[in-house]
């Protein structure tokens, strides 16, 4: 049987079909099939499937069988797929809501998919509910894009006037953008936003963007100067969304500079994020640690060092003895202390722990390390290293409690690590 046999078989059984929808859309299928394999009796089939929607008695029916119709119309090329297309729609005048905006939804949808657009916008001015209006205008809007048209992707936004479609719909168009490295019409497009979560969200997207595809630091610093301006009306979130992904990228000292423009409680909480933010980079993380402000140092070293103390790891060795070596301040060296003994740096740590003067403190600074030599079964080095601690009562006090855990060792092989808090609680029964 030649291929001309198939094709009119085929034709011949799809009549065969009693359903009219399932007849109409199966005609219309073959039809854009028998295109593809260049036979001219797609026309035929496409007529067909027409002439069937008529046989139809439910109007939502009919009018969904059209949008399939008028989708392969247009994919096998042929003009009628527009005025299939509108019939559908003026069907849906009669249809009331939420029927009737579905409909014209799916209108929409079909019209994007085959890149249609002008025909879907043309169509989505007709739905009447707003939410669902406005998110088919920023589908629309997203298609625009994707297709490379820019402008008309603009129009759209001109016509989006809700929150938060306005605001997502501007936040991709200053992505394509920066993409572009259009960095004054994202520049224009930053200053529009209404939104505060999205003028955070468009300020990450332009953190992202300079650190990975190094834009020049006037740039960086022309988005700076407007983070800043819409700090004053907003929060410093945006700005401080910005500092932290310029500085994971390793501009420490650009992002020192503008941070000292902040009041003194953002300054801390933008270094205390962008610590964490690096925390992987020990390296860059000692540069931050040299390079922040006296005010700010205390605060972040307390923040970095209680969450390096919670997974203590040698990579970080360096950047604690920068703290250590920056300061003087005996709470701060208490954590210097415990971290370096909990990584077996004794050394290291006795050299900080003979720095702390504060009966208290130099009792938590010395027990650290005596409770980790202690981990170690190095029973004698630990109560010498007890003995350090000068103070009657706090050196009574300690080594009281090393002799407990050596008989703790003793029981069950493991030693809890509670110094700190034991010595508070002491500390509270002496003050009372």
């Amino acid at each position: 049987m030649t291929k001309v046999d198939v094709a009119g078989e085929v034709l011949k059984l799809t009549s065969m079909i009693r359903d009219p929808y399932f007849r109409a859309i199966s005609y219309a299928r073959i039809g854009y099939q028998l295109f593809l394999l260049r036979d001219n009796r797609y026309k035929k089939a496409f007529t067909k499937a027409v002439e069937t929607v008529k046989m139809i008695e439910d109007p939502i029916v009919m009018i969904k069988t059209l949008i399939e119709i008028g989708k392969y119309l247009r994919k096998a090329k042929i003009a009628a797929a527009v005025k299939v297309f509108h019939q559908a729609f003026e069907m849906t005048k009669a249809i009331p809501n939420p029927v009737h905006d579905e409909l014209i939804e799916s209108i929409v949808n079909t019209l994007i998919e085959l890149k249609m657009h002008d025909e879907a916008l043309m169509y989505t001015s007709e739905i009447k509910d707003k939410i669902r209006k406005n998110e088919m205008l920023l589908r629309l809007l997203i298609s625009y894009i994707n297709t490379g048209k820019v402008r008309k992707a603009y129009s759209i936004l001109e016509i989006i006037d809700e929150e938060p479609w306005y605001s997502i719909a501007a936040v991709e168009l200053l992505k394509t953008h920066l993409k572009r490295e259009e960095f004054g019409s994202a520049m224009k497009i930053l200053q529009s936003l209404r939104s505060k979560y999205w003028i955070n969200e468009a300020m990450k997207e332009i953190a992202i963007h300079l650190k990975n595809y190094g834009a020049p630091r006037a740039t960086f610093e022309k988005f700076v100067d407007a983070a800043l301006t819409m700090a004053d009306e907003l929060s410093f979130d945006a700005l401080r969304n910005l500092l932290v992904g310029f500085g994971s990228s390793g501009e420490i000292d650009s992002v020192i500079k503008i941070i000292k423009k902040m009041p003194p409680a953002e300054r801390i909480k933008t270094l205390k994020e962008i610590s964490a933010k690096i925390i992987e980079d020990e390296e860059l993380l000692r540069i931050l640690m040299i390079k922040i402000g006296r005010e700010e140092f205390i605060p972040v070293a307390k923040f970095l060092l209680t969450k390096l103390l919670e997974k203590p790891d040698k990579k970080y060795i360096k950047v604690v003895e920068t703290i250590g070596a920056r300061t003087g301040n005996e709470a701060i060296l208490v954590k210097v202390v415990t971290f370096l003994a909990k990584v077996g740096e004794y050394n290291k740590a006795l050299h900080f722990a003979h720095r702390v003067t504060d009966s208290h403190l130099r009792s938590l600074a010395f027990g650290s390390i005596a409770v980790n030599l202690l981990k170690e079964g190095d029973i004698d080095r630990a109560i010498d290293t007890a003995l350090e601690v000068k103070d009657p009562k706090w050196g009574s006090w300690l080594l009281g409690e090393l002799l407990v855990k050596i008989l703790e060792l003793a029981k069950s092989k493991e030693v809890e690590d509670d110094l700190e808090k034991r010595a508070n609680e002491q500390k509270t029964l002496w003050e009372k």
